[in-house]
């Protein structure tokens, strides 16, 4: 063992093993690890790297997702070459350049209540790099399930937090993202990263910390952030710390077995379903945008850029259903920047048509539309 990592013919790990409070049983515990990382895009471009530099013996990706030029600036595992392919296999194709002696497994699919649990039961861990509460609540709900450690991170604008939950702290509570917000909330409470912007260095602080978090806990190395919620604010630049306190409410919301998961509803993300609507893809809807019986609907705010070069009409999406009275088109699509809009749309729409209309969306907006 103490050869392995001393030998001058195999140096990869040899600075880490050197520091006494890791040493050759840390980097041990870091290649008999398995950790899945749930989202390629900014904190997973991040977090990956390291992971795999630090000699993570197994490493899942999941993201279902396509590399798109709107990503570069901070998803910078990609390039130019990459636009268009998907992120889960480009991203374990890097890092298998990286670091050929470990295992890459990528999962270039969804995450949905499904499947959720069977590809987490193969893994010891979880970073959270997604960008939507639909998957984040099925994600925290999966690994309490399951008794998986969760390493959390989230971003948006300028600040992002980071934490350990799902795993017993110092006391033996074991807490969760719900002990922090134990409701869901709607999809339209708060913007993502499309509507409200990122920092491109943001996601690289709060995915690098989500990866020594991994690191710490999985090489019993100092004290990991279980319980504890550290948040940035790059404005500053300031960093601050909070307990997270047990929450009754937060805990009667957890599904308590494997069927009790498969029966929760977290949304469009997750569910399978769109819920009396359909999402369509790029080319889907350039065919239907040239129809005379199809009415495309733009729900984004006057002034929104980039314009629709389709012919249309602007319905902000606060002012549907209104906004379409006296109307008899039988099929309308709806558009916005990333898709989340248009999706929050078809939900008012197919309420309030019911089932006599045909209601589409375009899938990842007009900036999907503009990659093709």
């Amino acid at each position: 063992m103490d050869k392995l990592y001393n030998n001058n013919d195999n140096p990869r790990y040899i600075r880490q093993v050197t520091l006494s409070a890791f040493g050759v049983a840390g980097q041990a515990r870091l290649l008999g690890a398995k950790v899945l990382v749930v989202g390629a895009g900014g904190l997973g471009c991040a977090a990956l790297p390291y992971l795999a530099g630090a000699g993570i013996g197994t490493i899942g990706i999941v993201d279902d997702d396509r590399v798109a030029l709107h990503n570069l600036h901070r998803q910078v595992l990609y390039t130019m070459e990459d636009i268009g392919l998907n992120k889960a296999t480009t991203a374990a194709q890097r890092l298998q350049l990286l670091n050929p002696d470990i295992r890459i497994q990528a999962f270039s699919e969804r995450l949905t209540v499904t499947n959720t649990l069977d590809i987490f039961a193969r893994f010891d861990l979880v970073v959270d790099g997604t960008d939507n509460f639909a998957t984040r609540y099925m994600i925290n709900d999966a690994c309490m399930l399951l008794g998986k450690p969760l390493v959390y991170g989230s971003v948006s604008g300028m600040e992002g937090q980071v934490a350990v939950f799902c795993t017993a702290g110092e006391d033996g509570s074991r807490l969760s993202y719900r002990d922090l917000f134990p409701d869901q909330p709607g999809e339209s409470e708060f913007p993502n990263c499309a509507e409200a912007g990122v920092l491109g260095v943001l996601p690289a602080v709060i995915g690098s910390l989500q990866a020594t978090e991994a690191i710490k806990f999985l090489a019993k190395l100092g004290h990991p952030l279980v319980n504890r919620l550290l948040t940035c604010n790059l404005n500053e630049p300031l960093f601050f710390e909070i307990d997270v306190q047990p929450n009754p409410e937060g805990a009667r919301r957890l599904p308590v077995t494997s069927a009790a998961f498969l029966q929760m509803t977290y949304g469009s993300y997750c569910d399978g379903s769109m819920g009396g609507y359909t999402a369509i893809s790029p080319a889907e809807f350039n065919e239907l945008a040239t129809r005379q019986d199809v009415l495309v609907v733009d729900v984004r705010e006057k002034g929104e850029r980039p314009a629709l070069a389709v012919p249309h009409i602007a319905v902000p999406l606060p002012n549907l259903p209104a906004g379409l009275a006296g109307l008899s088109i039988h099929t309308i699509v709806l558009v916005c920047q990333s898709g989340r809009r248009s999706e929050q749309g078809a939900k008012i729409l197919v309420a309030h048509y019911g089932p006599g209309k045909k209601i589409f969306t375009l899938a990842g907006g007009i900036e999907q539309l503009q990659q093709q």
